[in-house]
């Protein structure tokens, strides 16, 4: 029972992180293909659009690294869940900031 328990405790953050990645995965194939990607009218603001995911990946990892360093939190854990927490908050700035309108001054 055991073994069985430290098996599922390594191998249990990476389903669930895998799971995480499958979703936006998908959810981004989906939106490919209805035609629904965010579409900002500045190259910047669509540059900022298409950048939102792979810096959440980059911000969550910086911060599990933090933690990880400050804390008695495994950094091969850290490695795992920062990034795949990161990704899903990307992917929901790029809903929200997809949405969002552009203001012209």
């Amino acid at each position: 029972m055991g073994l069985f328990l430290e098996i599922a405790r390594a191998v249990m953050p990476l389903v669930i992180v895998g799971g995480i990645a499958v979703f936006v995965i998908l959810r981004m194939k989906h939106k490919y293909n209805k035609g629904t990607l965010g579409k900002k009218k500045s190259k910047d603001a669509q540059n900022l659009l298409d950048s939102l995911i792979p810096f959440g990946m980059l911000i969550g990892f910086a911060i599990a690294g933090l933690l990880s360093t400050f804390s008695s939190f495994p950094l091969l854990s850290a490695i795992t869940w920062g990034p795949g927490i990161g990704m899903l908050f990307g992917y929901f700035a790029y809903e929200f900031y997809s949405k969002k309108e552009e203001s012209h001054s």
